[in-house]
């Protein structure tokens, strides 16, 4: 027998990234758009002819109190995520929040608390899992291809100089490693969930303090699980690179004794070598056009799409989506002791003591 899955009900705030969801909703036989928000009016209108969909507001209190919308879409600046995913779990919605779920730890514990009193779920978009050539390497790993996982690399390196010339760029709270690099480190958690130990620096290039801005834009760290694996995170955001043809923005990198794999991105190329089998290059060019609807490749609404998907079924089936609340805070927790280590001019910095300054350790026992 074949259950007819549910086709559940939508909101979002947050129009400017929120553009993509608008799209995966829309093209989604598993979701229904009711209607989305934005403070600019001159945005929902964009929107609205862009999308022919007229259901806009700039009254986020609209989406929370329509009864008919059963989850809510966030995109909205980073600081604001606490104050949107809690008024949303208060309405009784569920929950997509686009990474980084929270630019501190500081508001952690109540939001953990408020999904376990609510009992509603809190799915953070971390857009790079459900991207076609980390699809193939998780299903992969998971099949066990690549023996027993030594050690990782992930990196997010672009030429974001252009970031610089934005007034945002300058604002308080602005940075590099929670816009750009939690994308290599939500890599590295997926495959070393338990992160116990980190250490790495950070350096601002010339070209930032040019714009007066004073917020690393160069970084490397080490990180090491519980199992002793290592993993290296690397983000350059104001330098030139060498190309896509040669260090695509974002890569990840799994090294195991039976096998190693790199999956990249924007190139849509998956490279394997496990034992018997020899090297290969897989490429995904056929599915560029679901990924990347806008402009060229500005937008990439196949990787939302994939993810409001899996979210739905997991509502179908009852399971949890991942990252949930618990992971993102964990992962927040891990780049917290990472920024730290930095400051501290390279020391190594424990992840429990991070939970345990800001009372989450309970949170994460085995």
């Amino acid at each position: 027998m074949v259950l007819t899955k549910k086709i559940y009900k939508i909101g979002v705030v947050g129009l400017g990234e929120g553009r993509s969801i608008m799209s995966a909703t829309l093209q989604s036989s598993q979701w229904e758009l009711i209607k989305v928000c934005d403070l600019n009016e001159t945005v929902c209108i964009e929107r609205a002819e862009e999308f022919n969909f007229p259901h806009w507001t700039k009254d986020y209190r609209e989406l929370l109190a329509d009864e008919e919308i059963e989850v809510i879409a966030i995109y909205t600046p980073d600081q604001l995520h606490f104050t949107h995913i809690k008024q949303a779990l208060l309405a009784g919605k569920h929950v997509i929040c686009t990474k980084p779920l929270l630019v501190s730890l500081g508001d952690a514990k109540e939001l953990i608390q408020l999904v376990e009193e609510t009992q509603k779920k809190v799915f953070v978009g971390q857009s790079s899992r459900f991207y076609e050539p980390m699809i193939h390497q998780r299903k992969d790993f998971e099949e066990g291809k690549h023996g027993e996982l030594q050690t990782m690399e992930a990196h997010y390196i672009t030429d974001g100089r252009w970031f610089l010339k934005r007034d945002w760029s300058k604002d308080k709270g602005f940075s590099w490693m929670y816009n750009f690099m939690i994308h290599a480190v939500d890599l590295v958690r997926w495959y070393m969930p338990e992160v116990e130990e980190v250490v790495g620096f950070g350096r601002v290039s010339k070209t930032s303090k040019e714009q007066g801005i004073d917020v690393w834009d160069n970084m490397r760290f080490l990180l090491r699980d519980s199992d002793g694996r290592i993993a290296t995170v690397s983000g350059n955001y104001t330098l030139p690179t060498l190309g896509r043809e040669v260090e695509p923005s974002i890569g990840c990198t799994l090294r195991g004794t039976r096998g190693t794999t790199r999956s990249e991105y924007l190139n849509l190329d998956y490279y394997t070598h496990f034992s018997g089998e020899g090297k290969k290059k897989n490429n995904f060019d056929e599915k560029h056009g679901y990924f990347f609807r806008f402009e060229g490749e500005s937008h990439h609404a196949g990787e939302y799409q994939n993810y409001i998907e899996y979210f739905a079924t997991c509502l179908d089936e009852g399971k949890t989506p991942l990252p949930n609340v618990t992971e993102g805070v964990r992962t927040i927790a891990v780049m917290e002791a990472m920024q730290k280590s930095a400051q501290m001019g390279g020391s190594l910095v424990r992840v429990q003591d991070i939970l345990e300054e800001y009372e989450l350790a309970e949170y994460y026992k085995n």
